[in-house]
């Protein structure tokens, strides 16, 4: 097995137990809410986890059929993966704190502080970058090997 695939398999089960333990979160908010819902970002972190424990099987297995040099597919992996595991943990934060309904709504919170714009920005252009690029990556690489 790649390091690539190791990796991703590595990942999976992190964010799928992610998953699992937010939903505890979730239904524990949900049982003492009256209106029975959870703040917004657990129930983000909740669906999340599960969604990108399934993306990192994806990769994985395209990993796993990838053309290209180890390397290049664990790099393109880890790029992606980070920034999953990342965006996960800006849900709990924010799920945590209950500071925001919509972490992108201007002036952009963290808490009880503002986050600087550009911060924001950079976050995100490199979140884009990272996994739609390790993603394609590890796509192409498996299409190059299937045909």
């Amino acid at each position: 097995m790649s390091l690539a695939e190791k990796l991703c398999v590595t990942a999976a089960v992190v964010f799928f137990m992610t998953g699992l333990m937010t939903g505890i979160w979730k239904y524990a908010c949900m049982a003492n809410s009256e209106r029975a819902t959870a703040p917004r970002y657990v129930d983000v972190a909740h669906r999340s986890s599960l969604l990108y424990s399934f993306a990192a099987v994806l990769l994985g297995w395209l990993a796993a059929l990838s053309a290209f040099p180890d390397w290049l597919d664990a790099l393109a992996a880890a790029a992606a993966l980070s920034f999953f595991a990342l965006a996960i943990a800006t849900y709990i934060i924010h799920g945590w704190l209950r500071d925001t309904a919509n972490q992108l709504r201007k002036p952009h919170q963290l808490g009880r502080r503002d986050v600087p714009p550009a911060l924001v920005t950079a976050f995100m252009a490199a979140l884009i970058i990272a996994e739609v690029g390790g993603s394609a990556i590890l796509g192409i690489g498996a299409l190059i090997t299937i045909w």
